[in-house]
């Protein structure tokens, strides 16, 4: 296939759209919902869980059925040695496992079986240590049950984990276990794992740090006492339903109140480390630097636009500011926990300059260059080669709609590593002498290599998605196009559009807007894809995707102009966007919806309440329908708290909205939403029906923010496909 072309076009009031030169797939097979539905054309991206090992030439990996951990090399592929087989080890007692971490010495191998998941990112599982050198397993924790985040010490001689709620640690040479906390209570009190609400938003679950000398292991305490409790309904196959309860703080609500201690191995003795901040903070990531002495604190107030970055002694409990971040919206909580540690200072990427850049500070927080710089946003920092100073990273540099990866040496030459067009994603070996590539682009299907990262030359092609490629050729779609919508206000903003197979200028088609919207987030971008989109265009249907005010890689004024009004431009930039659909030739203005999932439900809400009837039919999936309803750490980062900005809310609140709704409505919901709860849509439903609104519902029970399960997603996309070809 041939690579898909850009072009910029400003019309007031109108887009232009690009239209080749990719011609559409004239195979013979016509796309079904269960091939959309069923992964028909889902990519293969598995190569196996490459895990570099510390020489930086090794990688490990299972093997297909999960009953082997194999050791290969990075230049060859070759496999090199077995690490572990359940079928040649003493003492095993299952024939295969789930997960696995391996010490720093190797000495040790935790096998990870039976893995139960929490809720995003949290899972409990049985855990057994492997002793490599006596070949024996056994279970880590004596009393069987299933434990989180096992945390190896830096020598590889101790586990830290937590069990229901506290911290214990096992002691290889010794084969002993120590308890080191014993108030931990669901619900209540939770020691070096992380609350709900820290796991959903800051993407961590595992809040214990180990000292370079084994000395100490740091942790955070939370204490959920006084935030609410959410209960939901879980229906099962029973004739009586029971209760989940969770501890929720939506905005403006109680959060978990954190502490942080240090417990020493030799004395058992626990410190609390009293950070000098008041009690409404966050601490989304403690990490030891290279010093015993500095456990690196990082926290952000309330607001989250003040990141203070602490050294505390461990021992004294002493806590020196070593940097401070303000910013006049808010602080990316992800750019504080890619903040690389190393012997020469740190390295963090900041807005000061009006777009995320990466900034090489000293260990004692002082700036000593500015890393990366330009009009575009770096979107990854990878890390550091500490023996070159050379720093690895991605970015947007080339355009909004792609990903590259630079390195940067020590004197600030910088060479870009990927030469592919469209988006690109690497890992690195622990040495950074290797790296394997993930690339794909609108017409490309993910392609991994590993490349030397000296000469950038590929070693290795891991897999090219050759059989995707030839079904693809026996089935008729049209590409994705991309291009450029200016809105009457003089926006402009990133599209793509994907039409009939058939499509001919002289028809009229219906229109179907895909988006998502949220913060710093994008769905037009140059990348492989084939979903829904590419069913609706077979049924005839035009499909297009904005991205409008408030999404990423395109500069801190662009990404937080919708601080504080949060929904408000970018439900009208669909509008508009839509508007501007309606006056091309072979679009019917009087047929066009907007769909969306999450955020993208809540905008479709919204913008069916200030559209002024240009759609005709919407579907909001698992919507957001009031800010209030959400969590502290999300809604607050872009609103405040609804008492220092109650217009914000109200203004924003598809509930506070609903008599304005035109168009046909299709609203979804899993009942055992643990994230945006079910209880959202129902407020949103009683809200339309007082209103006088008509609208269609369809609600999935027991299923998450996901809606996943069984026969679920067949029957939903079907709910969906038919609701659009009733009503346009």
């Amino acid at each position: 296939m041939k690579t898909v072309s850009f072009l910029r076009v400003a019309i007031w009031g109108m887009i232009l759209l690009y239209a080749g030169p990719v011609p559409a797939q004239q195979g013979n097979k016509r796309i079904g919902l269960s091939d959309i539905v069923n992964g028909t054309f889902r990519q293969e991206a598995s190569v196996g869980e490459m895990r570099s090992l510390p020489d930086g030439e090794h990688y490990t990996a299972m093997n297909r059925e999960r009953t082997m951990i194999v050791k290969y090399s990075y230049r060859t592929g070759q496999p090199v040695e077995t690490l572990f087989d359940t079928g040649n080890v003493r003492e095993c007692a299952f024939n295969d496992f789930q997960d696995y971490v391996i010490s720093s010495t190797g000495h040790h191998i935790l096998i990870l079986r039976e893995i139960e998941s929490i809720y995003r990112h949290s899972f409990r599982a049985e855990v057994y240590d492997y002793d490599v050198r006596r070949r024996m397993v056994k279970q880590l924790n004596a009393s069987g049950k299933k434990i989180m985040i096992p945390t190896f010490s830096p020598d590889g001689r101790m586990c830290a984990y937590v069990e229901d709620n506290n911290i214990w640690i096992k002691k290889f040479d010794y084969d002993t276990e120590t308890q080191v906390t014993k108030d931990g209570e669901a619900n209540k009190i939770i020691n070096g794992a992380t609350d709900w609400v820290y796991e959903e938003e800051f993407s961590v679950t595992n809040l214990m740090a180990w000292s370079p000398d084994n000395e100490y292991l740091a942790y955070v305490r939370f204490d959920e006492t006084d935030v609410p409790e959410y209960s939901m309904a879980m229906y099962g196959d029973s004739y009586y339903p029971h209760e989940q309860r969770f501890k929720y703080p939506k905005a403006g609500e109680n959060n978990s109140k954190v502490s942080l201690h240090s417990y020493c191995v030799e004395t058992k003795d626990i410190k609390t480390l009293q950070a000098p901040l008041n009690e409404d903070f966050y601490v989304p990531c403690i990490r030891f630097t290279a010093e015993p002495s500095q456990l690196a604190v990082m926290t952000l107030n309330r607001h989250q636009n003040v990141f203070n970055l602490y050294h505390a002694n461990p021992k004294s409990g002493v806590f020196k500011l070593i940097m401070k971040d303000e910013n006049k919206a808010y602080i990316d909580s992800d750019w504080i926990r890619a903040i690389r540690f190393s012997k020469s200072g740190y390295l963090y990427v900041s807005e000061q300059d009006g777009y995320a850049h990466i900034y090489r500070y000293s260990p004692t927080g002082v700036m000593q260059r500015q890393v990366t710089g330009g009009n575009w946003d770096v979107t990854r920092l990878i890390g550091e080669d500490e023996t070159t100073g050379t720093v690895y990273y991605e970015s947007a540099e080339e355009s909004p709609l792609r990903r590259s990866v630079y390195a940067v040496d020590a004197k600030g030459k910088k060479t870009r590593l990927t030469a592919q067009q469209g988006t690109n994603s690497a890992s690195f070996s622990s040495s950074y002498a290797y790296y394997v590539n993930r690339f794909s682009n609108a017409n490309t299907p993910l392609r991994i290599s590993i490349h030397e990262t000296k000469t950038g030359k590929e070693i290795r092609l891991l897999q090219e998605n050759t059989a995707l490629r030839e079904k693809l050729s026996g089935y008729a779609f049209s590409p994705k196009e991309f291009t450029m919508i200016t809105t009457a206000t003089g926006e402009e903003l990133h599209a793509w559009i994907v039409k009939p197979a058939n499509f001919s200028e002289s028809k009229k088609y219906p229109v179907v807007m895909f988006q998502y919207s949220g913060p710093n987030s994008q769905s037009v971008l140059d990348r492989f894809g084939m979903d829904w989109e590419q069913y609706l265009a077979t049924n005839g249907f035009i499909c297009v995707c904005v991205d409008g005010r408030g999404t990423g890689a395109r500069g801190e004024a662009f990404r937080k102009c919708t601080y504080l009004r949060m929904g408000d431009l970018e439900s009208r930039d669909q509008v508009a966007a839509a508007v501007a659909l309606g006056k091309l030739p072979y679009v019917d203005k009087d047929r066009i919806a907007i769909w969306g999932w999450s955020f993208g439900g809540y905008n479709t809400l919204m913008a069916m309440s200030v559209g002024n009837g240009v759609f005709k039919a919407g579907i909001a999936v698992a919507p957001p329908t009031d800010w209030r309803y959400y969590d502290t750490v999300y809604t607050e980062r872009y609103m405040r708290t609804p008492r220092e900005n109650k217009k914000g809310y109200d203004e924003t609140s598809p509930i506070n909205l609903a008599k304005n709704l035109q168009g046909k409505l299709l609203l979804v919901h899993g009942t055992a939403d643990d994230n945006v709860h079910f209880k959202q849509s129902m407020d949103y439903a009683e809200a339309l029906v007082q209103a006088g609104k008509q609208f269609e519902m369809q609600f999935y029970r027991d299923r998450d923010h996901g809606i996943y399960g069984g026969n679920t997603r067949m029957h939903l996309y079907t709910r969906m496909s038919d609701f659009l070809l009733e009503n346009l």
